[in-house]
């Protein structure tokens, strides 16, 4: 096994500390606060918030996920509906999009991607 394997290290000027805030019904938000390597803080670079949840389409639950640009947590729940409302649409808008696109595709014989049936 002498394959070049790749690489692999965690890139330390980035590190952030996660910790996540649920109701445990609606959804939970993320916060990515920058640390040092010592594990200090890093005041150098914002604190930064996600909000998690899912809905449940006619297809099963859509997992959504989104930054909330806010400074705090409790700026964070007070925007998260907001929030998770306008990832809704811009997820419902791109499969639309993206049905449009599969439903206009032009069929050619000899590249079709279904598998070849021979019957004889």
């Amino acid at each position: 096994m002498n394959q070049q394997m790749p690489d692999i290290q965690l890139d330390a000027s980035t590190l952030v500390k996660e910790e996540v805030f649920t109701d445990q019904k609606i959804g939970s938000i993320r916060v990515l606060t920058p640390v040092l390597v010592s594990g200090d803080l890093d005041t150098s670079r914002d604190t930064t918030y996600f909000g998690q949840t899912q809905v449940m389409t006619a297809g099963g639950a859509l997992p959504l996920n989104f930054e909330l640009k806010v400074n705090s947590l409790e700026e964070a729940l007070a925007g998260f509906g907001d929030a998770a409302k306008e990832s809704m649409e811009q997820t419902m808008k791109e499969i639309q999009e993206y049905q449009r696109e599969q439903a206009s595709k032009i069929v050619v014989p000899g590249q079709s991607e279904s598998p070849k049936i021979q019957i004889p």
